[in-house]
């Protein structure tokens, strides 16, 4: 018998994962806040509202932008809760607040249903080729009966525990992402103005002690000015720093360098950057150094 799944969020990333469920055998049910006929699967039903797809689904995912919308297409009347039978695993695959995924969990114990947390890394291009790192926080043997959707969505699994742990893991990821961004975009500027190729001293770094994704793509978009479209929008960064920094003051942890990439991104806003991907806020770092935007 083929799995139903309702997949809530076709965005950027929701889009390409949807599409991969459809491909993978999945019975498919979407919906999207605002109806974009064109970005529905081939084979997949568009329900009217979040509960109707969740009906009779054996998971319901949500991949949208921050709390607010989570909450918003979870609870309520036309809420998924409402629609999810008691056999079924709300997949919460969304970058939220620890708090969220704990209010989450216990929405799902008293309605009978199952919530796991299930944060992903990895941009747009990686959701469409199956390419995703999944991070992962619930009851084990929910994970296991949701195993068979995430291998159709990434490349690999982590377990953190809880929701909320899984929630906080994806936070610290990104913390750090953005952090990596920011000394990069600091060691290419000095660079520069010192007088050396930043193409050559990026591939200096990528070859010796430095090499990575993160060093590797961001770096090159950084020298290119490759930020648009962008893959991970600066304010969906911004919301992802706002919460790290919650749950730093939660746990009593000072983490100064996320102030300062708070500023530069808000910097980066209040310049007219809204649309450049996540890596466009180095930008203010060149213009602080008195070197020119880097525009492809």
């Amino acid at each position: 018998m083929t799995t139903t799944v309702a997949f809530l969020g076709l965005g950027a990333m929701g889009t390409p994962m949807a599409a991969n469920l459809t491909q993978a055998g999945f019975r498919l049910r979407v919906w999207n806040r605002t109806p974009h006929p064109q970005r529905v699967p081939r084979g997949a039903w568009s329900a009217s509202s979040p509960r109707e797809a969740a009906e009779g689904a054996a998971f319901a995912i949500t991949m949208l932008a921050n709390d607010d919308a989570v909450e918003a297409v979870t609870n309520g009347p036309e809420g998924l809760l409402a629609g999810l039978d008691t056999h079924g695993v709300h997949l919460g695959m969304s970058t939220v607040s620890p708090g969220l995924s704990r209010r989450l969990a216990e929405a799902h114990r008293e309605w009978g249903s199952a919530y796991v947390a299930a944060p992903v890394f990895g941009r747009p291009d990686a959701a469409k080729n199956k390419a995703l790192w999944i991070v992962t926080g619930g009851e084990p043997s929910d994970l296991e009966r949701c195993r068979p959707v995430l291998e159709a969505l990434g490349q690999g699994i982590f377990h953190m525990g809880s929701p909320a742990e899984a929630g906080l893991a994806k936070l610290v990821g990104n913390f750090l992402l953005a952090a990596t961004i920011e000394a990069l975009g600091e060691a290419l500027t000095l660079a520069e103005k010192g007088g050396i190729d930043p193409a050559r001293f990026h591939e200096m770094l990528v070859t010796t002690l430095f090499g990575s994704p993160v060093v590797n793509n961001y770096g090159l978009k950084i020298i290119r000015g490759e930020f648009l479209p962008a893959g991970f929008a600066l304010p969906l960064g911004l919301k992802d720093l706002l919460l790290a920094r919650a749950a730093g003051r939660e746990l009593g942890v000072p983490l100064p360098l996320a102030d300062l990439i708070t500023r530069h991104i808000n910097d980066s806003i209040a310049r007219g950057r809204t649309d450049y991907d996540f890596a466009g806020f180095t930008q203010v770092i060149r213009e602080a150094a008195g070197l020119p935007e880097v525009k492809r």
